[in-house]
């Protein structure tokens, strides 16, 4: 396979893909593979994903049109309406994003239902969790908190960038059941995330607020902390590990095999019916064990710093730098942190797919598919809905509805165009439908009004040949 991307913008594959005849959707379900008997992928240009999502904001929240005509203004902007933006917050309020990028891949069909392949992906994944009242306390300011204590134990942020090394192989286990299995090498490149124990607010009579908190941010990386019995925030010093003096020292970094980790995909598929198939697979199951230029930061004590609130930006009386400026100053002046340099353990987000094609005819397929995404101990759900029209190798489309991240008009579409050797494709599950406009002298800018989730992908597999008439290994039935 050789997939020539064109965009580059991060969680989970797309799941329009599931009904398409691409090489790509074994990524979903190792069970499923594609008619062609042979795909190979070269380096970069095999492949490139995007996905971020969040639950909480729509593009419409953060940028709206302003009093003046095709103006844009922002949540903080003193004509917004502060409760309007916290009304779309929740308890908890999650984002997370995804980039992954082939740099080698193949598959090859075996006998008659055997199919082999294997792949290397570069992959970065970050993800934050904020709790609803950080935001309260942050726009309605100290009064309404007076003398409450507020939990932000739900506090998370990391991210992660890894090195994928993938072998798979499916086959038919029975006439009607197929088994799939994709082990993993993962070497880890860099990563940082804080493990909330406690961490808590309470709003004093004099407005200050007293912390009370136990968290440590673990991090593996080429920029290091000098550890100390104790040290400041402000006096943190960052130490170069000098990784990229020599060659060697570049390449010892970039391989990543001293931060080691194992991972797994498993699915299957079963033909309930000549008509009916349905399949499920968990994907992503992994760990990193990370050794190298490490450093671990831990606070567990109670502070008292001057306190968070925007009341002085809206009133105008402060500007937003001014703002922040006073808040690092008093946090910095506050938390007291141990270093030390321990391994530690990070796991992969992973994800459930569950779903059922139904097929019309030798071409023609509907499929639901619901995808159940698990990170940080939080669970995401999505379901999609799609028509899928799938002729041999020639050509294969699908259109799909998704419902996700508390939005019902997700809209999207996958088109697959084989040419000889060569397979285009383009595949997006979030359409925007509706747009904003902002004119100036010189242009216009068009902005997504409602858009909280993005998933694309775009490329070019090289396939050969075709296999044998005898699809009843994939959830979808091809014209041959």
């Amino acid at each position: 396979m050789i997939s020539l991307v064109a965009a580059v913008a991060s969680g989970q594959n797309s799941q329009l893909m599931y009904y398409m005849n691409l090489p790509q959707n074994h990524l979903l379900n190792p069970a499923l593979r594609p008619t062609n008997r042979v795909y190979v992928g070269l380096p970069v240009l095999s492949g490139i994903n995007f996905n971020m999502n969040n639950n909480y904001l729509n593009f419409s929240d953060v940028f709206l049109k302003g009093q003046v005509k095709d103006s844009i203004i922002t949540f903080l902007h003193p004509d917004y309406d502060a409760a309007k933006f916290l009304a779309k917050i929740k308890d908890i309020n999650s984002m997370e994003t995804e980039t992954s990028v082939q740099m080698l891949g193949a598959g090859f069909s075996i006998g008659k239902d055997g199919y082999i392949f294997f792949e290397v992906n570069e992959r970065i994944q970050s993800n934050l969790v904020l709790p609803g009242d950080l935001f309260r306390l942050a726009l309605y300011g100290n009064e309404s908190f007076v003398g409450r204590s507020i939990d932000l134990s739900s506090l998370r942020a990391g991210m992660t960038a890894y090195h994928e090394f993938g072998f798979g192989y499916s086959r038919n286990v029975t006439e009607k059941l197929r088994i799939g299995i994709k082990g993993k090498f993962l070497a880890g490149l860099a990563t940082a995330s804080i493990e909330n124990k406690t961490f808590g607010i309470k709003v004093n009579d004099d407005y200050s607020h007293t912390l009370d908190a136990d968290l440590t941010l673990n991090m593996s990386g080429p920029i290091r902390v000098d550890p100390s019995t104790q040290l400041n925030i402000r006096d943190l010093k960052f130490l170069s590990t000098d990784i990229f003096n020599t060659t060697d020292d570049a390449m010892d970094f970039f391989s990543g095999w001293q931060n080691p980790g194992l991972g797994i995909d498993i699915g299957a598929t079963y033909d309930l019916t000549e008509r009916i198939i349905l399949s499920a697979s968990v994907t992503d199951l992994g760990f990193i064990r990370w050794k190298k230029d490490l450093t671990n930061l831990r606070t567990d004590d109670q502070f008292i710093f001057s306190g968070l609130s925007l009341n002085d930006y809206f009133s105008g009386d402060k500007t937003l730098s001014e703002i922040g400026t006073e808040l690092l100053d008093s946090l910095t002046n506050t938390f007291v942190l141990s270093g030390t340099g321990k391994p530690f353990t990070t796991y992969l987000p992973f994800g459930i797919s569950i779903g059922g094609s139904y097929n019309i005819s030798n071409q023609i397929s509907v499929g639901v598919l619901s995808y159940s995404r698990v990170s940080g101990g939080r669970i995401r759900e999505a379901l999609t809905m799609s028509a899928n029209l799938n002729i041999s190798n020639v050509l294969t489309a699908s259109i799909g509805y998704t419902a996700e991240n508390h939005r019902y008009d997700n809209l999207g579409a996958g088109l697959g165009i084989r040419a000889g050797v060569a397979q285009f494709y383009i595949v997006s599950d979030r359409i925007p439908l509706s747009w904003n406009k902002i004119k100036s002298e010189e242009s216009t800018i068009f902005l997504p009004a409602n858009w909280n989730t993005v998933n694309f992908r775009i490329g070019m597999n090289l396939v050969f040949g075709k296999r044998e008439k005898e699809q009843k290994d994939i959830p979808m039935v091809y014209m041959e």
